[in-house]
């Protein structure tokens, strides 16, 4: 009878261990059973209201990616016809993100706006919507344990919502991982704000996170220091890669109208588990891998990582990683790469990568022309894979590398909207970036 019981008296015991120590590696804070019971709840409340779950059962998956692309396409076709009516009057530019919020001359007095603009994977990421404002009026961040109000630090750690802006123009150096609660919005609008030269964002274990018209720069690995992460836990952080935004186990997750360069890592790496997420309207530049997403070969828990890339611009100084993709579901749509040294997508472990409306300009290095790569992976083994291109602009030799068995019926029906031409890219992609947002006037 104690040979039978054995293996389950082992599963609990790990059980038991794992629960105390919380989790390791990634420079990983430890978190106390009350506030992992007080997480679980608040996904538990969030997965409620979200149905669309995989099968995997990871809060924010949805069932079907492909209906996701043809919603994205529908919205970018809604946003092109609208202005084609409107004439050459209108500000829209064809971008359903910034036309459902750009043209308003009182954007600063109607902030909150901005969540309801996401598309894509992303779509459902409310931030701080239902939370009061906190102005940050202090760049420093002098005591990581004990931040002081008025700080951005204090800020994101709190339990409540909140909808963060910044009262001045600051460049705030961190001198550890700024760790994020959940429902926050970081909105820079109205202000030039620079994270810079230290520590940058992490969003790990949380959901529900907007980030939003900051610069994030010249990141650094830091940690083997205490940090704190809500008002009422802090703890030991082993050292950090230098990400600018390192997203881990987390979801609903959107990455807007940011400018990213030069960290010590990736620009935009999303790992264990992550899912939901949209990044868009972006621009980077001069950085080696850009982003990451999916954490190993192995985790499979990652193929329920779901993300959508758009309308961003992969400018000066890039080499490869935009993105590197494993297990999960890709969309790429209507971005602009006029530079890479190595490839532009990259991807292992048998994801699905969907290229549409693209444009890519290759460098003029004769071995560099191919925007895909496999990873350490034989053909035999990636002719399977599905990645698809359509609609794409390829420039100075640029090519791309399909696989696959073919589209499904869903695909089909999300390829007849079609995302809008490369050709129009320039158009679509000219504010990307962080940009300079003045009160009483158009931004």
């Amino acid at each position: 009878m104690a040979i039978k019981w054995l293996p389950l008296l082992l599963l609990g015991l790990l059980f038991l261990f794992v629960g105390g120590i919380g989790c390791v590696g990634h420079g990983e804070m430890s978190v106390p059973m009350s506030s992992r019971a007080g997480m679980g709840r608040r996904l538990g409340e969030l997965h409620s209201k979200n149905k669309e779950t995989s099968s995997l059962s990871v809060v924010g998956a949805v069932a079907d990616p492909e209906i996701m692309v043809a919603e994205v396409n529908r919205s970018i076709n809604n946003s092109i016809t609208r202005r084609q009516l409107a004439g050459l009057s209108t500000c829209g530019s064809g971008n359903p993100i910034d036309d459902c919020w750009r043209c308003d001359p009182n954007w600063q007095s109607n902030r909150k706006r901005l969540a309801d603009c996401s598309i894509g994977f992303g779509r459902n990421a409310i931030g701080g919507r239902d939370g009061d404002y906190y102005v940050v009026t202090n760049s420093g961040d002098d005591d990581p344990v004990n931040p002081k109000p008025g700080t951005l630090r204090y800020a994101v750690i709190q339990d409540k919502p909140l909808w963060i802006t910044f009262d001045h123009d600051m460049v705030i150096t961190l001198k550890q991982e700024l760790i994020m609660n959940s429902f926050k919005t970081l909105d820079g609008r109205g202000a030039n704000v620079h994270i810079a030269k230290g520590a940058c964002i992490t969003v790990q274990y949380v959901t529900n996170i907007i980030i939003h018209g900051i610069h994030i720069h010249d990141c650094v690995p830091t940690g083997n220091a205490m940090v704190r992460s809500s008002p009422s836990h802090y703890g030991w952080r082993t050292m950090a890669d230098g990400d600018g935004v390192s997203i881990f186990g987390s979801s609903y997750i959107w990455v807007d109208h940011c400018s990213l360069s030069n960290c010590a890592d990736g620009l935009v790496d999303a790992v264990m588990g992550s899912t939901a997420i949209t990044i868009s309207n972006n621009y980077f530049t001069r950085h080696n891998e850009v982003m990451l997403l999916g954490h190993s070969d192995s985790y499979v828990k990652d193929k329920a990582m779901q993300v959508t890339i758009a309308f961003n611009h992969f400018g000066e100084g890039l080499i490869q990683r935009m993105p590197r993709c494993r297990h999960g579901f890709f969309h790429v749509v209507n971005n602009d790469y006029t530079h890479w040294e190595m490839y532009a997508i990259g991807g292992s472990a048998e994801p699905t990568i969907n290229s549409q409306g693209n444009r890519y300009l290759a460098p003029t290095n004769p071995f560099a022309k191919e925007v895909t790569k496999r990873v350490d992976s034989a053909e035999s083994v990636w002719k399977n894979w599905n990645w698809r291109s359509e609609g794409d602009l390829f420039q100075n030799g640029a090519f791309f590398t399909p696989s696959g068995t073919g589209a499904s019926s869903s695909y089909a029906k999300a390829s007849s909207l079609g995302a809008k031409p490369a050709s129009m890219i320039s158009q679509i992609t000219s504010g990307a970036g962080a940009l300079s947002c003045r009160s009483g006037s158009l931004c």
